[in-house]
């Protein structure tokens, strides 16, 4: 492909020199018959750059063409001088349409001519292509018959706002040439800035004829600001006297940065050598033309062309890509032409009775839209790349990012919308510029903004306060004429400051009429009469339209502070207060079901669990009911019941002691209460309320209602006097204020007040910095190192006291009773234990019961009629019920009764030895019709519950030896087996 460009661009050249003639003309008397395309070209033939742009579009219709000779087109050139302004470009449009009756056209040079003349063409419907109207306020969708062959100014906004965003810059100033051109990229600039994290803190539009001193005065105004990094959009006439009065000015020296769109790179062979150095360390875009052999050859040719045709053009420098641009708008046209079969001018004129103005009499072109679409259709590889109109506009190339340094400009980077910022157009470039010489020749890169615009220390006003100056005190005068300010706020910002990773000086500047409202406070940075504020300023949403604020260094909200009463209850039910209704109601059912766990345990093997039902019945609640005083007496025979007991005493242990203690403070300690609880009461009262002088919450206090009885403080002592009188006797029911100072007066002033109420949520206090000061970042990042360090902690302990100080008197202030949930874990362990009790009873009652149970249901079914199932299941139940309530004569506590009756009726056997548990039984009333009623039957020789317990030996010992207390075991059992039982 190069080799056939190169030979395209080489043959019009042997051509002309062989024929001694243009190539043109040799190649229309070679086609005779091709149709004519007449084409209008506007340029400013007065000035060299005009003269040049001539010769580059000649060329490329003649490259065109020796490029394709068997074309059935040929493209006539018919040019007009613009004069460089917007009516003789206007005329000459008139002139190409009416008098020429030219089927499109190429120009002019300026954005602003070029919409007068897009207009014209739309008008018309003569297609008008621009290779260098790059203003975004010219749109090919408000004049149809616009086609811009080149870049929107609007498409250099994204790769601006990536340059700022690599060196993390977040603040610019936006320095533009009043005019189309200049306008037009603000709205795109505005929105990549936003979304690089960056913003636009001021817009500053330069005249084109603006003089040295309004220049100047633009300058100044640029360096008051506190950023220093200034994008600047304009053309290379204006830009270079810009540059050149603020190197004057000293802005072209270390700390600033300038970042220039295309108007200054591209055109850096129009700047003069002043010029050029005064712009050392710009950084600049420029589209990117790769140096193909295609430019190269063109390049050569031009100058030589130039040379030739003009020889009193003396300043023949490299081509721009504007040079390439309208070579390539005339080879598009040239296609174009040829594709369309576009044939000679016809152009109709409208019909009308009504006398016609020069416009009207231009007519309409019937050949203007089908050669407006194959324009638009157009595609080839052109001198500055591929030529592709999307929307009617080229689409944008990549971008160069070049640093101005010596006589020229050097390249550190690209641009392109799929990978940013590189490096190198490779593959895996690092997307990252490279070093980049700033004005003043810094060794670091500059920080993009000043501390102190005007290079003095910071002017940081404070608040003059009459009261609590623990947060701000600005003292007397001293002997140096300085004023010795101190106070918590000070301290925080002194050590903020010290934290900061750059040095900062500043000075406090004492504000006398803050007493009076904050707001004229804040005003001074908004004024530009100070460049902070620090103290106790209250960060509200009003403030932040004019202001800056850092993240709050102290607690948020405000709310009110009340005086207490002393209150004694009277109440005759007061002993039912210091438990709550849950507690109550689950004492109660623990009491109850503890009970009767007791009693399914002992009744079987427990004379005193048993009786008639009313008897047993009561005697579950008394037995654990007196368990509260621990006066029962009723004597447990299970290992099982025994335990259940233990846990459910240290329980009511538990309960009682912690009833005890909070019944007695509710009777003897005095409670304090406040004298106001919430806000509608004051309102429905009526009271006075009290707040600090100077607050932001007076307006909103006014909105709840208490205007006309609001009262103004400025003392802690003033507050306690007020909240003393009350009221109605010149004081005040409740003081509403921030959450600091309510804490500092409580910490003074811990007895008889407290604060109530809800807390309405304010930011804290923050410090005040100009909008858009880049220190604000730079300070909330200092706060917040400092507030996760000790520093901050003591610092607050210094001036507001010892955190919490207050805190027993806040207990005093009503009192809580003790909840259900505070013994959870108590009743599930006795719930617990208990329930494992009576699970383990009921199992081993089964188990060892199992035959006896089984003969009941047997004896139960026999005498039963019903043959339902629901009928058998109630005759079971009733069967165990009646086995269960009868005594469990196996247990120690009846065999131990049997023997000592036995004692007490003088029997032989029983007075030489007692039987063991286990032995064979004395009697067998199976066995033995007569025998003595009192003997043990057969039956209930058995296996006792090993969960239950006999009678102590010591018991034993005193009517019976040692020795008999013994049982056999094995003996019993073989009794057991034998079925019957006899004594040995």
């Amino acid at each position: 492909m190069a080799r056939r460009s190169c030979f395209f661009f080489l043959l019009p050249l042997l051509v002309a020199a062989l024929a001694g003639s243009p190539v043109v003309t040799a190649q229309r008397n070679a086609l005779p018959a091709a149709a004519s395309v007449r084409v209008g070209v506007i340029l400013n033939l007065t000035s060299a750059v005009g003269v040049r742009r001539r010769v580059g579009i000649q060329m490329a219709v003649e490259d065109y063409y020796a490029a394709n000779p068997g074309s059935a087109t040929r493209v006539e050139l018919h040019f007009r001088d613009s004069a460089g302004d917007v009516l003789p470009a206007a005329s000459a449009a008139v002139d190409l349409i009416k008098n020429v009756q030219v089927q499109a056209m190429i120009g002019p040079p300026s954005s602003a001519a070029t919409e007068f003349v897009a207009h014209i063409g739309s008008h018309s419907r003569v297609p008008v292509l621009s290779y260098s109207a790059t203003s975004p306020s010219l749109s090919p969708a408000q004049t149809p018959f616009f086609v811009r062959a080149a870049v929107n100014d609007s498409f250099q906004a994204a790769p601006v706002a990536a340059v700022l965003d690599a060196f993390r810059w977040r603040a610019a100033a936006v320095v533009y040439e009043d005019s189309p051109y200049g306008s037009g990229i603000l709205p795109a600039l505005a929105d990549a800035l936003q979304g690089a994290g960056a913003k636009i803190m001021d817009r500053t539009a330069v005249p084109v004829d603006a003089t040295d001193d309004r220049l100047d005065a633009l300058l100044y105004r640029l360096r008051a600001m506190p950023t220093r990094v200034f994008v600047v959009h304009m053309l290379h006439n204006v830009a270079g006297r810009l540059f050149r009065r603020a190197k004057m000015l000293g802005m072209m020296s270390g700390g600033y940065i300038w970042v220039a769109t295309d108007g200054v790179a591209t055109f850096m062979d129009r700047f003069s050598p002043e010029e050029v150095d005064a712009m050392q360390g710009v950084v600049s875009l420029r589209p990117y033309v790769q140096e193909t052999d295609a430019v190269k050859n063109f390049s050569a040719r031009f100058k030589a062309r130039l040379r030739r045709d003009h020889p009193t053009v003396d300043d023949v420098r490299e081509p721009t890509v504007l040079r390439f641009w309208a070579y390539d708008t005339a080879w598009a046209i040239a296609a174009a032409a040829e594709s369309a079969g576009v044939a000679g001018p016809a152009f109709q004129t409208p019909q009308t009775s009504a006398p016609l103005t020069d416009l009207d009499r231009l007519g309409v072109s019937a050949t203007g839209t089908a050669l407006l679409n194959v324009v638009l259709s157009t595609t080839f590889d052109g001198l500055a790349g591929k030529f592709r109109l999307v929307d009617g506009q080229l689409q944008p190339p990549a971008y160069e990012v070049v640093n101005i340094i010596g006589k020229g400009a050097r390249t550190v980077g690209f641009w392109t919308p799929e990978s940013g910022i590189t490096q190198d157009l490779n593959a895996g470039s690092a997307k990252t510029l490279r070093q980049i010489l700033w004005p003043g020749e810094p060794r670091d890169t500059p920080r993009g903004w000043t501390v102190s615009p005007s290079g003095l220390p910071l002017r940081v006003s404070v608040p003059t306060k009459r009261g609590f100056t623990q947060f701000v005190d600005v003292g007397n005068v001293t002997a140096t004429g300085r004023r010795n300010i101190t106070g918590y706020c000070i301290d925080v910002f002194d050590e903020v400051m010290k934290i900061m990773p750059y040095p900062v000086s500043y000075v406090y500047d004492p504000y006398p009429d803050s007493p009076e409202s904050y707001e004229k406070l804040v005003d001074q940075v908004s004024s530009q009469k100070a460049d902070a504020v620090v103290g106790d300023v209250t960060i509200t949403a009003s403030r932040m339209e004019e202001v800056d604020f850092t993240m709050p260094f102290t607690e948020s909200g405000w709310s009110m502070v009340v005086a207490v009463q002393k209150e004694t209850s009277t109440s005759m039910w007061i002993f039912l207060q210091p438990l709550t209704t849950s507690l109550w109601l689950a004492s109660l059912a623990f009491f109850c079901f503890t009970g009767f766990v007791v009693w399914v345990i002992e009744h079987r093997i427990n004379e005193e669990f048993r009786g008639t039902p009313w008897q047993q019945f009561g005697l579950i609640f008394y037995f654990s009911f007196s368990t509260l005083v621990f006066s029962h007496k009723e004597k447990l025979e299970s290992n099982l019941s025994r335990f259940v007991v233990i846990i459910w005493v240290f329980v009511v242990l538990i309960l009682t002691s912690s009833y005890t203690a909070s019944l007695t403070s509710m009777l003897t300690v005095q409670k304090l209460q406040p004298t106001v609880t919430d806000v509608r009461e004051l309102l429905r009262r009526g009271d006075y309320i009290g707040f600090q002088e100077g607050t932001f919450i007076v307006p909103v206090l006014e909105k709840m209602g208490f205007e006309g009885r609001m009262r103004s403080y400025s003392t802690v002592d003033q507050y306690a006097d007020a909240l003393s009188k009350g009221s109605a006797n010149g004081g005040v029911a409740a003081i509403f204020d921030e959450i600091p100072y309510l804490k500092l007066f409580l910490s003074q002033y811990c007895d008889g007040y407290t604060m109530v109420g809800p807390i309405y949520k304010t930011d804290g206090f923050g410090f005040v910095f100009p909008r858009g000061s880049p220190m604000v970042a730079d300070v909330s990042r200092a706060i917040l190192t400092l507030a996760e360090g000790e520093k901050m902690a003591q610092i607050e302990k210094k001036w507001l006291g010892e955190p919490g100080a207050c805190q027993s008197q806040g207990s005093a202030v009503g009192s809580s009773n003790l909840s259900f949930r505070s013994f959870g874990g108590l009743f599930l362990i006795t719930g617990v234990v208990t329930s494992a009790m009576l699970l383990i009873y009921l199992a081993v009652f089964f188990y060892r019961e199992r035959d006896e149970l089984r003969a009941a249901e047997a004896a139960a079914a026999a005498s039963g009629s019903g043959s339902g199932s629901g009928r058998r299941s109630l005759r079971r139940l009733r069967a165990w019920a009646r086995h269960y309530d009868q005594k469990d004569l196996k247990s120690p506590t009846f065999k131990r009764r049997w023997s000592d009756e036995s004692v007490r009726n003088g029997s032989e056997y029983a007075a030489s030895r007692t039987p063991r548990w286990g032995d064979e039984s004395p009697c067998n009333v199976a066995g033995a019709a007569d025998a003595d009623a009192g003997r043990i039957p057969e039956e209930v020789v058995g296996g006792m519950s090993p969960f239950s317990i006999s009678t102590s030996s010591d018991e034993r010992n005193g009517a019976v030896s040692p020795a008999a207390a013994e049982f056999d075991n094995s003996s019993d059992r073989a009794a057991v087996v034998a079925g019957t039982s006899q004594p040995r």
